[in-house]
């Protein structure tokens, strides 16, 4: 749990698969790195830009790579424990389940994780098993909705609201993933 602190996932914040061949990852990253950099129009953003900076470092050298992907696996292997948490069924209805599958992910993650939150869209798109371009719509509408907020890190968390929808809803969470109430004993008569 300790390594999952630190873990960054570098093709998540390269937003590539872990498929992605050299010349991609170089493309990608250029592109990112012109919009981020401190000098861009606007301040860019220093933070994102030294990930990036350092995701590119990692994947583009085949060594630092291969010893990355190790533990880039056990770092999904964890997250794979996560979705069965949450719920293993196929996503197979409309958006409405896609938001609920969401949400519920979203929650399990920062009930597991107070530390660390949020996911990627990446990382849902992987977990729902969905290209991500047919999350767009159901992330952009939690968002709105105020179940979903955007941390500093660019990352998604489940927020308040989305945690009191869940809970209320009981979705898609494994039976004993819920706490339940215990009934008041009734007051003794005198």
């Amino acid at each position: 749990m300790a390594d999952e602190l630190v873990f960054n996932d570098y093709y998540d914040i390269l937003q590539v698969s872990p498929g992605a061949d050299g010349d991609t990852i170089g493309r990608i990253f250029r592109h990112l790195a012109k919009k981020y950099h401190p000098d861009a129009t606007g301040g860019g953003d220093p933070e994102r830009f030294r990930e990036l900076v350092k995701a590119h470092e990692i994947l583009s050298d085949p060594v630092k790579r291969a010893a990355y992907d190790i533990r880039h696996q056990q770092y999904w292997e964890r997250k794979m424990h996560l979705l069965r948490e949450a719920g293993n069924g196929p996503v197979t209805g409309g958006s409405r389940e896609v938001r609920e599958r969401l949400l519920t992910l979203l929650y399990v993650q920062r009930r597991t994780n107070i530390r660390q939150p949020g996911l990627g869209e990446i990382a849902l798109a992987r977990m729902l098993r969905t290209p991500i371009e047919f999350l767009e719509f159901d992330l952009w509408y939690l968002h709105r909705k105020g179940l979903v907020d955007r941390l500093e890190s660019g990352l998604l968390a489940i927020s308040v609201d989305g945690v009191d929808h869940v809970e209320q809803n009981e979705l898609h969470l494994s039976a004993d993933r819920l706490l339940q109430a215990v009934p008041e004993a009734a007051p003794e008569s005198a």
